[in-house]
């Protein structure tokens, strides 16, 4: 086996190293029979090379290579020669050689594949994951992945050179709320006890603060047991970062700068110095989303000011309550080609987020048409100049509750920028949302609840009275928005435990319950606790992005699918009786042979 060892790999020959003999080892990409004469494309990691069988060539060798099929592992020793110019590949990077094959050893044989290995696969997405590590061969995979890897690196790199330490926090932790469900890991040595695994490295961080490690970052494995989507997976990635002695302006500045450096390493793209920042109100008015899309317009007027000078009842309905607000999109130019039916499709997209229905109306030379014109036609004119529109456009109308009206809106915009190709794609749009309410009130419940954690500042004007009005109250916090997707959030922290009590008890965790789930944080706080903050970003969902994919699942090496399932290794799974009774666990099976729950 030896002599098979690689001297170069697929990627590395060029014009240079004519007339030397190599040895290759790599998979049968291809496999051609011109006349007599055979050509394999051989791939490894790196690239990939020509391997010619010459038509002089020993008949056992020729024999050898008509046996080989796509994805033999194999070693190929030969002679590199340059290609004629007429027939150099410009689109390989060896293609400006090949090398004349003079012995070839089937390394490993390769069954029946389940799907061809090329660029990209074709194949349904659970077939690819059942299959993995085939899928992963393929060129575009390769690339994905030694993207998140140089990711990482650069990453690193950013923070070594600006005095950051990376610290490792524990897996094994206690479970603390933190919005999603915690995964479970029973405790063999300690009956009826679990740790969980971090949603996040939260708590951990903020004690190294309290510690005395003035700026830390690590690339923190977390996990969820919530539902899987496009841009989420029970277990992720993220750039986790904190720092002590800072204000939010500090978090901004540290935070576009690793940007702009991930950036220009990985994309040789200049990004702006500092990012435009945008108020959590102001983004969902104008766009409907508190992660707007901003590679594309469509951005929202009031129709207040013209309901009471129309007969549309509708509307004047909405209003009369303090909370409800109509909202109007100008589509420029698509009057034509979105009949009912069409905007009708739009309705079920708004329906989705809440909305009742969906109003519009057509601009003609005339006025209004279609939809609910007939309630403004004698305003038309008034309703154009104030919005800005023009003849041809189409006007869509949303009238609900603020917060309903902003999001069933919004997602009609996000649907309209993919439908009509606004978006482009080459741009990168990033942008601060701030402002946040600190508190949310869940209507279902009936309480209220964190915005984001229960860990975050509130601003200091609203410090004195926030348990009046907790609605009414700013967090000292920020998201980090690319092209519509939310790509990082932090805050500015809690330090004292006496305001740390005090937000526990608006969201309903008494102090005897906040010492049973946060004591050790709180403990921590009376020694000192400096100010602090931080942020985190999603590795996995940036290096989507880079990648241009809709899914972290392409750019995650061994992801689970739509379900939380692993298709290759099965998993999860169930476990022998005896690791059962070893962590004094019962598992009863529910009337689902799919689902079962254990005690």
């Amino acid at each position: 086996m030896t002599n098979n060892k690689r001297t170069v790999t697929c990627g590395q020959l060029d014009k240079s190293w004519a007339g030397k003999k190599v040895v290759l080892n790599g998979w049968v990409h291809r496999n051609r029979d011109h006349g007599g004469i055979h050509f394999l494309n051989l791939r490894d990691h790196y690239g990939m090379t020509q391997v010619v069988i010459d038509e002089d060539a020993r008949e056992q060798l020729k024999k050898e290579a008509e046996s080989l099929k796509i994805e033999f592992c194999v070693a190929v020793e030969g002679v590199v020669r340059q290609r004629p110019e007429s027939m150099i590949n410009k689109e390989m990077k060896t293609g400006s050689i090949e090398v004349k094959a003079e012995k070839i050893t089937i390394l490993n044989s390769c069954e029946t594949l389940p799907f061809m290995i090329d660029e990209e696969s074709e194949a349904n997405e659970n077939l690819r994951l059942k299959y993995r590590y085939l899928d992963l061969r393929s060129l575009g995979m390769q690339k994905r992945i030694k993207l998140r890897a140089d990711l990482a690196f650069a990453v690193r790199e950013f923070f070594d050179g600006r005095g950051f330490l990376e610290i490792e926090t524990p897996t094994l932790i206690k479970s603390t709320p933190e919005g999603a469900r915690d995964f479970l890991v029973p405790s063999r040595l300690h009956e009826g006890k679990f740790f969980a695994l971090p949603q996040s490295p939260q708590l951990y961080k903020q004690i190294l603060m309290v510690s005395g490690f003035d700026k830390y970052f690590q690339i923190a494995r977390c996990y969820r047991d919530e539902d899987a989507r496009g841009d989420r997976q029970l277990e992720f990635t993220q750039i986790d970062v904190e720092m002590s002695f800072v204000t939010a302006d500090d978090i901004y500045e540290m935070t576009e700068a690793m940007y702009s450096h991930i950036f220009k390493k990985l994309m040789n793209i200049d990004l702006p110095s500092s990012f435009e920042r945008i108020t959590y109100h102001d983004a969902m008015n104008t766009y409907g989303s508190d992660k707007p899309d901003l590679r594309f317009g469509l951005q929202f007027h009031d129709f207040a000011p013209f309901v009471g000078k129309g007969e549309f009842s509708v509307f004047k309905d909405v209003l009369s309550d303090s909370s409800g607000a109509v909202k109007a999109m100008i589509v420029p130019g698509a009057a034509a080609a979105y009949s009912r039916k069409k905007i009708s499709e739009l309705e079920e997209e708004a329906k989705k987020y809440g909305a009742k229905g969906l109003a519009w109306m057509k601009v003609t030379a005339d006025g209004f048409d279609g939809g609910i014109s007939k309630f403004y036609q004698s305003i038309s004119t008034e309703i154009i100049r104030g919005l800005g529109a023009k003849e041809g456009d189409l006007i869509l109308l949303m009238g609900a509750q603020w917060k309903t009206a902003c999001n069933s809106l919004g997602a009609i915009r996000s649907k309209l920028g993919r439908d009509l190709d606004l978006i482009d794609e080459s741009k990168f749009k990033f942008c601060w949302i701030v402002d946040f309410p600190l508190f949310d009130y869940n209507d279902d419940e009936q309480c209220w609840e964190p915005a984001h954690h229960m860990f975050s500042m509130p601003q200091d004007r609203f410090i004195e009275t926030m348990e009046k009005n907790p609605g009414e109250v700013l967090g000292d916090l920020y998201d980090l928005v690319l092209n519509g997707y939310e790509l990082a959030s932090g805050s500015i922290r809690v330090h004292h435990p006496e305001l740390q009590q005090r937000i526990f008890n608006i969201v309903g965790f008494p102090k005897e319950l906040a010492e049973e789930r946060f004591g050790f944080l709180l403990d921590a706080f009376k020694y000192g606790a400096p100010p602090h903050g931080g942020i985190a970003s999603g590795l996995d969902r940036l290096a989507m992005i880079l990648a241009g994919k809709q899914s972290i699942r392409e750019v995650i090496p061994f992801p689970k699918n739509n379900v939380g399932v692993s298709p290759m290794d099965e998993s999860p799974a169930f476990v022998d009786e005896e690791q059962i009774k070893d962590l004094h666990l019962q598992v009863i099976k529910s009337k689902s042979p799919e689902t079962q729950e254990t005690k």
